[in-house]
């Protein structure tokens, strides 16, 4: 959410930075008129106050001194009924206010490529090498259905469309990479482990940036004001809402794994097939609050920790920084990791790391102290997939096929799955 003096104070520089999302935005104009409104209805507040200070020491002298002071009594009930007026007035403003800062998204980091869409993404890196086969790969549901590890045509029958049963060795698979991703950023990286609960309130949603815009792509508690997280990074985040931090506390690193809820309302027939994009998936999540000097170094340092998942896995990627027109709501600037999957003979998102600066932060109220007597600042938080857990079950059903149908297990899981080596048709 946006400091309002900013929006005061250098609004040109605020249009011309939001335009380049390619989005028009009503809001700030919407904020100018309001804000204007509000400052005029203050001022004039401000005046009728004094006034009704001046004429209740006026009448009282009137009354000491034994004259008649009902017309300046009549006046200060007058003044008192519009000062009550418009501090309704106000009150009315400064929620409409508050819902118009709520809709306007995060400032492009300077280092955010130009461009519209996805098209104009930047390559930065890519990793490893894609297979070659001297067969023709099979897409990942074909592969978990032939072995009998993927359930999908069950789950619709149990719950819906684009869900699904892990089976014998693929729950085997989605727990053991689990585990490894919660080992590998808690022990090597330095993340302290976190569950947490997988639902929440408006007010968390609100802090994180799902709310109040994007309220169609989440799942809503009947006769509650719960919801069911679409991501960790709503529960963690909001682990500090409202307080203030000690500097010497900063960074904090959290790990959480959770099961993710997503209506995916705005993806209508994209990805209805297989394990890309479901309506509940596992997925590990990194979230960092940091000091703001330091946020674009630990960006980078999250987007490293997240790499070393896909090189541990030997699954080839590239990393992609999201241009304007393709950043998040909340982001000022994203990497997304792109693992290679052989079937689409293309690169598809497997993790989005994200510094928001203080845009969640001030959003949720989440700041620090320098110093015992310092004024309290905003932190910067981010977060990033470390990994999402389906989607790696897909790359790997991919990457590691075998010409008899089997898929060989990544050497880095077998401690996790009693040794076995390749997963087979029974």
């Amino acid at each position: 959410m946006f400091d309002a003096k900013l929006l005061r104070n250098d609004l040109a520089r605020v249009q011309a930075a939001l335009a380049s999302r390619g989005k028009p935005l009503k809001e700030l104009d919407k904020f100018s008129d309001l804000d204007s409104s509000r400052r005029q209805k203050l001022q004039e507040t401000e005046q009728l106050k004094n006034r009704r200070n001046t004429v209740s020491q006026e009448v009282a002298k009137l009354k000491k001194s034994g004259q008649d002071a009902s017309a300046l009594i009549e006046e200060m009930r007058k003044v008192s009924d519009r000062i009550k007026q418009l501090d309704e007035e106000l009150r009315e403003l400064e929620a409409e206010l508050h819902s118009v800062l709520l809709s306007i998204p995060n400032v492009p980091h300077e280092s955010v490529p130009i461009g519209a869409s996805e098209a104009d993404n930047v390559e930065i890196r890519r990793w490893g090498e894609p297979a070659v086969f001297d067969f023709d790969p099979k897409p990942h549901w074909e592969l978990a259905q032939d072995l009998d590890i993927v359930d999908f045509e069950a789950a619709a029958k149990v719950t819906g469309s684009r869900f699904s049963f892990m089976k014998g060795m693929g729950a085997r698979l989605e727990r053991a990479l689990i585990n490894f991703m919660m080992d590998l950023h808690s022990d090597r990286h330095g993340y302290e482990e976190i569950l947490p609960p997988y639902l929440v309130n408006r007010d968390s949603l609100t802090g994180t940036g799902q709310l109040p815009k994007f309220e169609e792509d989440v799942f809503k508690i009947c006769d509650t004001d719960y919801f069911l997280i679409p991501t960790a990074e709503v529960p963690v985040t909001n682990y500090y809402r409202e307080d203030i931090l000690r500097a010497e506390d900063l960074p904090k690193y959290f790990v959480a794994y959770s099961a993710c809820f997503r209506s995916e309302a705005g993806a209508a027939g994209r990805d209805t097939r297989g394990l890309i994009r479901q309506h509940q998936f596992n997925k590990i999540e990194l979230v960092k609050f940091v000091k703001p000097e330091d946020s674009y170094g630990e960006l980078e340092k999250l987007t490293r920790d997240a790499e070393t998942v896909l090189q541990l896995l030997k699954l080839p990627y590239r990393v992609v920084s999201l241009c304007t027109g393709d950043l998040s709501f909340t982001s000022a600037k994203t990497y997304d990791l792109e693992v290679w999957l052989p079937s689409g003979q293309t690169y598809r998102e497997i993790s989005s790391c994200s510094n928001f600066e203080d845009f969640q932060a001030r959003r949720a109220n989440i700041r620090f102290r320098r110093d015992l007597n310092g004024k309290p600042e905003f932190v910067h938080t981010l977060n990033g997939s470390g990994l999402a857990i389906g989607r790696t079950v897909a790359a790997i059903l991919e990457n590691y096929q075998q010409s008899d149908g089997s898929i060989g297990i990544p050497e880095v899981l077998q401690p996790y799955m009693n040794a076995a080596t390749r997963i087979s048709r029974k």
